[in-house]
């Protein structure tokens, strides 16, 4: 556990319970706060309490909250700036209390990934002895990579298993309810973030497309693909009863304040209007010409606003049952739609990318909200009507000020489509649900800081690093390609060249050069030492998914969606050649040492060899029954190394040009294979979850690595062959023993991990994940790990 806490564990209990559980209290009942913050930006500390079976993180996040009790402001001793230090820390246990409720270890991890953003000296003084901890080994982040407290998030939710689609918090702001396409509603503790309990009952095949609350809090209502409505007991967590009548799905339900009515739409274009005390439908409006997919009712009850597919905002009176008036002006599809409190306004957010502003006296359009790069999906709207909340498929939350038409500020952290939104009476938070299957937890009340991004703004598709292992390059969707000096851990340079997202990047062996290849259908060389692009190739007619670079650096070779590959001449800038034979996209390309023979692997299910001096193919490799996802070539170039959709991973013989074996074992595609440098392990990793590691001479698996709950997209195998680095869609990266098979680290970033590389040295990794974020990490530890291995 570490030094302090070793000899903390050694005293008795009762010692641990009172230095842990009182000291702090004690500390300001007398008045001391120089101790008190002290002890709170002490990573031994803070790490002793955290692994105590009898603490945790709740209760180091209650140690706190003391700072903000009345008599420590009024003290003398009180310092503003100390006690800011001290709500930083706060936030990131906030913000990290998922992931340590789960592995206590990743303490410090998470403090310099986070705080590393700010220079205060208490903090930075705290994170000096966090990058020293070896205890267990772990991935120091060598840059902020992870989001950073104030920067709007307060917490993440995990537990759902598919698409979050709807979110609703209750009036006391204690409890959130979330409904997802993982055919459940789960109710959750705001205040700890703890799942409390999951209402089942709409079918094993179906969404929950939205939910509400009744204002006293008591009860939900949940509408689904199943074409019904459910009441459930809030208290209980039973369902009451279900309400039936519509013909499709159920997209949108609200609820009236006085909780004796619903409004629901759906996908058979209607609404209708039931009655909770009965559980009897009332009536039916009728007027979209499309689905209906948003529903919001007035604070009084008398009226209820519908967005549909048909592009329109419909205003009915619920006590005459008559359509008011409609709302034009969208020109696409309406997906969200609500209210003001003072049943003044409408906001709504539509297809087309925008939010309007609607005058719900005279039905006139105010203004059009305009930032979203993508349809909005979600709008919800503060009590006392000055801000609008609307989330997009562009993976954001925007922040606007009705009074003005300005967009506040934007809010960063999902890896997908935001579906829904939710706001607390008072304002001060916002909840959101997601298509990456998470509820995040926004502050609303200090607006976001900017801090320096060290990322892209979109995926991350490849990572390369030099073979001196003092550059780093990485591709991004974002159509950016940027170079990392890993010396001093800083962007060294940003190119915006591409006109659409980088898939793939190489570098040559003596680190002068980068090669990126785009969905814009071109491939640019870059000269590392300048900055400057030196080429651009254009003559590939559709997307290029893949690149390599031959020993010598004199040639690339690219693979693209066109179905052929291409040779170019690093020197003088021109295209050698281009290979075609592929009847189908190019997934993966890989160059013999001797720079003479390139192996690509297609869609088409085949493997091709091709000569790099005549620009021939020599043969193709026939044998997987599905697309071939990925191509290695070992050291001595004798054997292609492919894995499959098929399940399969297949070792070639490049002499005699035939398949020697496969390797069966995994349960879905293989997504990356990699291969040692001595040629006697493969490594693969797929949609199963699993890593497996093969011995390419017995042509048996060795064994296993377990430990990811999501598909593995990335592997790369470190230098010596005695480690390697996986990457996942649950956002964690882990690094495994391949003697033993064992979990040495693991770390968890911000989003979905797309793609890893290792660093010459063995220890120092870069990976990039969906959301544009690119981790600088170094193993720590580890000599301390093999030591007591051989011990």
């Amino acid at each position: 556990m570490g030094e302090f806490a070793d000899k903390l564990a050694a005293k008795p209990l009762f010692y641990q319970r009172a230095y842990l559980g009182s000291l702090l209290p004690n500390y300001l009942k007398s008045g001391n706060l120089e101790k008190y913050y002290q002890k709170l930006t002490d990573f031994n500390f803070l790490t002793a309490k955290i692994q105590h079976p009898e603490f945790g993180v709740q209760a180091l996040i209650d140690d706190f909250n003391l700072i903000d009790d009345l008599e420590a402001v009024i003290n003398p001793d009180y310092n503003p700036e100390r006690a800011k230090s001290l709500n930083l820390i706060q936030s990131v246990l906030w913000m990290s209390a998922d992931i340590l409720e789960l592995n206590k270890a990743k303490l410090a991890e998470q403090l310099l990934g986070r705080l590393l953003y700010f220079e205060m000296p208490e903090i930075q003084a705290m994170l000096q002895v966090a990058k020293k901890w070896k205890a267990v080994p772990w991935l120091r982040p060598l840059i902020p990579c992870l989001i950073p407290p104030r920067g709007g998030l307060l917490r993440t939710l995990e537990g759902h298993t598919n698409f979050v689609n709807a979110v609703a918090v209750t009036t006391d702001a204690k409890q959130v309810i979330s409904g997802s396409v993982d055919k459940t509603i789960k109710v959750w503790n705001l205040t700890t973030g703890k799942e409390l309990f999951t209402l089942k009952g709409h079918g094993y095949s179906v969404n929950v497309n939205a939910v509400a609350v009744t204002a006293d809090g008591k009860r939900v209502i949940s509408g689904s693909w199943d074409n019904t409505i459910k009441i459930w007991d809030l208290t209980t967590g039973k369902e009451e009863f279900t309400l039936k009548g519509h013909s499709n799905s159920v997209n949108a339900v609200a609820v009236t304040a006085d909780g004796k009515r619903v409004i629901s739409g759906s996908s058979d274009n209607t609404l209708k209007v039931w009655n909770l005390v009965t559980g009897k439908e009332e009536f039916t409006l009728k007027g979209h010409s499309n689905s209906v997919w948003a529903v919001a009712v007035t604070l009084d009850g008398k009226r209820a606003i519908s967005s549909s597919e048909d592009k329109t905002v419909k205003v009915w009176d619920l006590t005459t049952r008559k359509e008011e008036f409609t709302l034009k002006g969208h020109s696409n599809s309406v997906w969200a739609v609500a209210v003001t409190t003072d049943g003044k306004r409408v906001i709504s957010g539509s297809s087309d990318n925008t939010l309007k502003v609607w005058d719900l006296t005279n039905g006139k359009e105010e203004f059009t909200l305009k930032g979203h790069s993508y349809l909005v999906n979600a709008v919800a709207v503060t009590a006392d009507g000055k801000r609008a909340i609307s989330g997009s498929r562009d993976r954001t939350l925007k922040v606007w000020d009705l009074t003005t038409g300005k967009e506040e500020f934007t809010l960063n952290s999902h890896s997908y489509s935001v579906n829904s939104v939710a706001v607390t009476v008072d304002g001060k938070r916002a909840i959101s649900g997601s298509k990456d299957n998470t509820l995040k937890v926004w502050d609303l009340t200090t607006g976001k800081e900017e801090f320096t991004s060290h990322g892209h703004n979109y995926s991350v598709n490849s990572v390369a690093v030099t073979a001196d292992g003092k550059r780093a390059i990485s591709g991004c969707s974002d159509s950016t390609l940027k170079v990392w000096d890993l010396t001093t851990e800083k962007e060294e340079l940003t190119s915006h060249d591409h006109n659409y997202s980088v898939n793939a990047a190489a570098i040559t062996a003596d680190g002068k050069r980068a090669i990126s290849g785009s969905k814009d259908n071109t491939l640019k060389v870059w000269d590392l030492t300048t900055g400057k692009k030196l080429f651009t190739y254009e003559s590939h007619n559709y997307f290029v998914n893949a690149v390599a670079v031959t020993a010598d650096g004199k040639r690339a070779i690219s693979g693209s969606k066109d179905n052929t590959l291409k040779v170019w001449d690093l020197t003088t800038g021109k295209e050698q050649f281009t290979l075609k034979g592929h009847s189908y996209s190019v997934n993966g390309v890989a160059v013999t040492a001797d720079g003479k023979r390139a192996v690509s692997g297609s869609w088409d299910k085949t493997l091709k060899v091709w000569d790099l001096t005549t620009g021939k193919e020599l043969f193709t490799l026939n044998g997987h029954s599905d697309s071939v996802n990925a191509v290695a070539v070992t050291a001595d170039g004798k054997q292609a190394i492919s894995g499959s959709s098929d399940y399969t991973i297949k070792v070639w013989d490049l002499i005699t040009k035939k398949e020697e074996f496969t390797l069966t074992g995994h349960s879905n595609f293989v997504n990356a294979v990699a291969v040692t440098t001595d040629g006697k392990r493969a490594i693969s990793c797929s949609h199963d979850n699993t890593i497996k590691v093969w011995d390419l001479t017995t042509r048996k698996e060795e064994f296993t690595l377990t430990g990811h709950s999501d598909l593995v997209k990335a592997v790369a195998v470190t230098p010596d062959g005695k480690r390697a680095i996986s990457g996942s869609w649950e956002k964690n990266l882990k690094v495994w023993d391949l003697t033993t098979g064992n979990l040495i680290a693991s770390f968890t970033g911000e989003s979905p991990i797309a793609c890893c590389a290792i660093a010459p040295d063995g220890v120092t990794i870069v990976a990039g994940d969906e959301s544009g974020r690119v981790y600088f990490l170094r193993l720590e530890g580890i000599t301390e790990y093999l030591e007591k291995g051989m011990a």
